[in-house]
């Protein structure tokens, strides 16, 4: 069981990429093309993330020649947590989660189900207590990646 890990969607795995190159550029608008290649992230699932994420009011955009997009509040302000949980939603880690489509036999006895709800309140609880400020401010290797020169290949 060694090499086995939580996984997390590929749509909060993008949503986090894209806030913190918008951290790491917020004196300035930033483009999709330059998030997707120096991110490694298609524009169009990039583009449904932004879009996702303005209407949840992370990042403010800006359309037209001269557009791009830009956090829409401070990254003190953005916790991630949060973030998982606008994105992820419920987290149903198992099939009795979705009640619509559960056809396990044991629902009505197993206390499985009491468990991963606490384990997936635990795993949101570690993660509130990060902001996105938390994972750029300071982190010069980080900075290093994400700066538009070294992204073209």
């Amino acid at each position: 069981m060694g090499g086995r890990q939580l996984r997390i969607t590929k749509r909060t795995n993008i949503a986090i990429r894209l806030m913190m190159y918008c951290a790491a550029h917020r004196d300035r608008l930033v483009t999709k093309a330059e998030i997707a290649e120096c991110c490694n992230i298609s524009e169009n699932h990039l583009a449904q993330v932004i879009n996702q994420l303005s209407q949840l009011n992370y990042l403010r955009t800006q359309r037209g020649r001269n557009g791009g997009m830009t956090l829409a509040r401070d990254a003190n302000d953005i916790y991630i947590g949060q973030v998982f949980r606008h994105i992820e939603g419920g987290l149903p880690i198992a099939e009795c989660f979705a009640d619509a489509d559960n056809t396990c036999p044991l629902v009505k006895a197993c206390r499985l189900k009491v468990a991963l709800a606490d384990a997936a309140q635990a795993f949101y609880a570690s993660l509130d207590e990060i902001t996105l400020e938390a994972l750029v401010c300071d982190n010069t290797e980080l900075m290093q990646i994400l700066q538009p020169v070294q992204c073209s290949r």
